[in-house]
């Protein structure tokens, strides 16, 4: 029996676990676990929405894989033992495997700055949305909302909480502007948009702490806050590196070109977990990494198991889509190595095409489910661009 275990239900962990199963069903030799430490699909691009007091669809993992043939444990990684080829769950139940999918993907890094654990909230997971959420409800008019970071996340975080909440004044906060990687265009169309909810922004500001009332910036001045979200900088579980993976000074699993840690060709690494090599440079996390990240995975282990090999594993970016709201986005597109094209969407029709995209994945597993469909990651037009198509 070869055993195949995934540890993490996020994007890429379910893209590899759903395909992997597709394609291994006719195979009566093949048993595929799945890890995770809650039975709740974790919609990650939209925990935003989460936070500013909206309601999600309760997305179920056993419901997802009921019919596929995959065991779902559900439990925390506590430990993996390369020599032993073992996984530890909730320091109780040991899981043996042929074949390890690391796919524990990243947190918020709650330890460059002091005091961001204790006086800070984060949007790694719905609990830590839930929280925020039931602290701007509690806020009183006027109060002021810090949101740290001015990536795409602490973007579309402070739109949705100001118009969400239009009594709140929310400031954006970060070392660059909003929209930095964006062409000219779409970042002015951003710009406006925040401005006109009613969202300070302030570049340039390094935060050296965080405080119960506030935020120290490192030039000294002291900004009032009575609440405070961040969004910036994230970190790898330290498992990947304690089990003797090759990592990199972030604690990524370094990968071959077929997605194998170049320590233990055993492990493959997806997602935000992997720093996958491209021509361009190391990949960055997002959903559209992950997924063929992981569906790539899903085919190079099926056709191991078929005594094949995978051609390498190439990735080009596509687009930068954000939300401004619920009634607002700016989609950028971009060339394979994620610098802005020519082209974007604004308005209506970026709202439309963002809620597209955020909606897909669970749509895209749930026909694997029906149809028995695998997924390939594919590079198409020269490489201008990646898709998910079934195979």
């Amino acid at each position: 029996m070869n055993k195949i275990v995934i540890l993490g239900a996020g994007y890429a962990g379910l893209t590899a676990a759903m395909s992997l199963a597709a394609r291994t069903r006719k195979k009566q030799d093949v048993q595929i676990t799945l890890v995770n430490p809650q039975a709740r699909f974790t919609e990650r691009l939209r925990l935003h929405q989460i936070a500013s007091g909206q309601q999600l669809a309760d997305l179920q993992l056993p419901e997802l894989l009921a019919g596929t043939g995959i065991t779902f444990v559900e439990g925390w990684v506590t430990a993996v033992d390369t020599k032993a080829r073992t996984v530890r769950i909730d320091d109780e139940l040991t899981l043996g495997y042929d074949t390890l999918v690391y796919a524990l993907g990243s947190v918020a890094d709650t330890d460059a700055v002091p005091g961001v654990d204790s006086h800070a909230h984060t949007l790694v997971n719905s609990a830590g949305a839930l929280a925020l959420a039931g602290t701007l409800e509690r806020l009183a008019e006027g109060a002021t909302v810090v949101v740290a970071g001015s990536g795409l996340t602490g973007v579309e975080a402070a739109a949705e909480i100001a118009e969400q909440h239009p009594r709140l004044d929310v400031l954006l906060l970060g070392r660059t502007g909003p929209g930095s990687m964006m062409g000219p265009k779409a970042r002015a169309y951003l710009l406006g948009a925040l401005q006109r909810m009613g969202v300070r922004v302030r570049a340039g500001a390094e935060i050296a702490k965080v405080l119960p009332g506030g935020v120290d910036l490192a030039d000294g001045e002291h900004i009032a806050a009575d609440a405070v979200l961040w969004t910036t900088g994230t970190r790898m579980s330290p498992l990947a590196a304690a089990a003797g993976l090759a990592v990199d000074g972030i604690g990524r699993i370094v990968t071959d070109s077929r997605l194998r840690s170049v320590s233990h060709p055993d492990v493959y690494a997806v997602g935000d977990a992997a720093a996958i090599q491209q021509s361009y440079g190391v990949i960055h996390g997002t959903c559209q990494s992950g997924m063929p990240t992981g569906s790539y995975a899903s085919l190079a282990i099926a056709d191991e198991l078929r005594g094949r090999q995978t051609k390498p594993f190439r990735f080009g970016y596509l687009h930068q889509p954000v939300s401004l709201g619920r009634h607002d986005a700016v989609i950028q597109f971009t060339r394979p190595d994620d610098t802005p094209g020519r082209f974007m969407l604004t308005g209506r029709s970026a709202v439309f095409y963002k809620e597209s995209v955020s909606s897909a994945p669970w749509q895209v597993f749930g026909r694997v489910k029906r149809y028995g469909a695998g997924m390939t990651a594919v590079w198409r037009k020269g490489g201008r661009r990646t898709e998910i198509i079934g195979s």
